[in-house]
C-alpha cells in the first residue's frame, strides 16, 4: 500500500513539472526573451544544463535585452551559448563599486567560473556608467572563448580572472575608460577593436611572476572617441604584469611613451611589456619608456 502511494506521488509531480524533467538532458535549448523558446531568461536556462557533462549543449540565446546578472558556474563545460545578433542580444546590468559599497569583484554583468565554454554574437553590457568600477565580464575558468562578441562599459570592463586561466578573444568589440582589460589570466585577443572611450588607461594585467604570458593582442585595432588624445596601453597592476602589441594598429591617442609604471618605479624593473611591428601614428617606438622589452621569438 506504502509502495502504491509513493509511486502515485511521483506520477503526480512529474506531471506537475513536465518542461522541467523533459529539458533536463537537452543538447538544444533555445532562450528568447519573448517566450517563444525553452525559457524566457538565460538564468532559467542554466538551470536545465547537466553538470559536468563530456558532451556538448547548445544554448541559442534569441535577440533582445536580457536585463540579467548571470553567473556561469563551475560544474557547468561544454556549452556554447550562441546569440542570434550581437548588436541586438544583450545581456546588460548596472552594479557598480560603490552601490552599497559592494566594491569592484561584484560588480559583473556575467561571471563565467565554468570551463571549456563559447560565447559567440552577444553584446555583455554594465551601464552603471562613468561611476568608477564596473566591470562588464569576469572570468574565472579556463579554455574560454569568445567570437564575434561586444564588451560594453568604462572603467574595468573586463576582469580576467583566474591564475591558470586561459582565454581567446576573437574578432570583439571592447571599450572602456581606465583599465578596462584587467587581472592575472592569460588571453589572447586577434582580430579585435580596442577603443578608448576616456585619456586613460587600457590595459592593467597582474600577471604573476611565475605565469610565462599575461595579455596579447595580435592584428588589432586600437581607437578612440572623438577628443580623447591620450591613452596608455597599459600600467602594472602588479608588478610583473606582461602585456604584447603585435601587428596591430594603433591610432593617434596613444602617447609617445606607451606604458606608465603606476607611479612605482619599481615596477619598470619587473613589467614586462612588448610591442613588434605595429603601425599606424601611434606605434612608433622611438620615444616609449626606455624599459619596454624586445619580444622573444
Amino acid at each position: 500500500m506504502k509502495i502504491g502511494k509513493i509511486l502515485l506521488i511521483a506520477i503526480i509531480m512529474m506531471m506537475a513539472t513536465p518542461k522541467a524533467w523533459s529539458v533536463e538532458y537537452m543538447r538544444e535549448i533555445t532562450v528568447a526573451s519573448d517566450g517563444s523558446g525553452d525559457f524566457k531568461t538565460i538564468t532559467e536556462a542554466l538551470e536545465a544544463i547537466r553538470a559536468y557533462m563530456d558532451y556538448r549543449v547548445t544554448v541559442h540565446i534569441k535577440n533582445g535585452e536580457y536585463h540579467e546578472k548571470l553567473i556561469i558556474p563551475s560544474w557547468l563545460e561544454n556549452v556554447d551559448f550562441i546569440g542570434e545578433d550581437p548588436e541586438k542580444t544583450i545581456i546588460t546590468y548596472n552594479d557598480y563599486a560603490k552601490l552599497d559599497n559592494m566594491g569592484t569583484f561584484r560588480t559583473y554583468t556575467m561571471r563565467v567560473d565554468g570551463c571549456n565554454l563559447l560565447f559567440k554574437n552577444l553584446t555583455i553590457r554594465n551601464n552603471a556608467g562613468r561611476v568608477g568600477q564596473a566591470v562588464a565580464l569576469h572570468t574565472e575558468g579556463t579554455n574560454l572563448k569568445f567570437e564575434n562578441c561586444r564588451f560594453l562599459g568604462d572603467q574595468d570592463t573586463l576582469f580576467l580572472a583566474g591564475h591558470d586561466s586561459e582565454l581567446e578573444f576573437d574578432n570583439c568589440y571592447i571599450e572602456g575608460t581606465t583599465d578596462f582589460i584587467f587581472g592575472p589570466a592569460t588571453a589572447r585577443f586577434e582580430n579585435c577593436e580596442i577603443h578608448s572611450k576616456a585619456d586613460s588607461y587600457i590595459t592593467a594585467a597582474s600577471t604573476p611572476e611565475n605565469v610565462e604570458v599575461g595579455f596579447v593582442f595580435k592584428n588589432c585595432k586600437l581607437t578612440a572617441a572623438p577628443g580623447v588624445t591620450k591613452v596608455y596601453l597599459g600600467r602594472p597592476w602588479r608588478p610583473y604584469a606582461y602585456t604584447a602589441f603585435i601587428d596591430c594598429e594603433m591610432g593617434s591617442h596613444i602617447v609617445p611613451s606607451g606604458w606608465d609604471n603606476w607611479r612605482n618605479p619599481e615596477n619598470e624593473k619587473t613589467a614586462r611589456y612588448f610591442e613588434s611591428n605595429n603601425k599606424g601614428p601611434g606605434a612608433s617606438t622611438n620615444s616609449r619608456v626606455p624599459w619596454l622589452r624586445s619580444l622573444p621569438k
